[in-house]
């Protein structure tokens, strides 16, 4: 098994572990991380496809490389605005979790 194909087994099972976070866990924290995962997972497939291209002879192109700069960056402040908005909702409300059930409160905003 080569370097590239385990990176790109890695990345994949990045993207499967964040997918299915963000399905099964009603928590906006796990949410976020999940999330963080998917983008993580993304980036690296991304470079090992623009690495193989390289290792197969194609011509040097710095655009994938930007890209996943500019895709950490960005994912990197979504993720310091999702934090600042989770603590706003834990303010505001007492509770973070997005489950009406779970939260001990009716969908019109009321306490049981």
């Amino acid at each position: 098994m080569n370097p590239s194909l385990l990176a790109g087994l890695v990345g994949a099972a990045l993207v499967g572990l964040g997918l299915y976070g963000l399905i099964a866990h009603p928590h906006p924290l796990r949410k976020l991380l999940a999330f963080n995962l998917v983008g993580s997972g993304v980036f690296l497939v991304f470079g090992v496809v623009a690495r193989r291209g390289a290792a197969a002879g194609y011509a040097f192109d710095p655009v994938p490389q930007a890209m996943v700069i500019t895709g950490i960056v960005v994912a990197f402040a979504a993720s310091a605005l999702a934090v600042a908005l989770i603590l706003r909702l834990a303010v505001a409300g007492g509770d973070v979790s997005l489950d009406p059930q779970a939260s001990g409160r009716r969908d019109d905003g009321e306490a049981e």
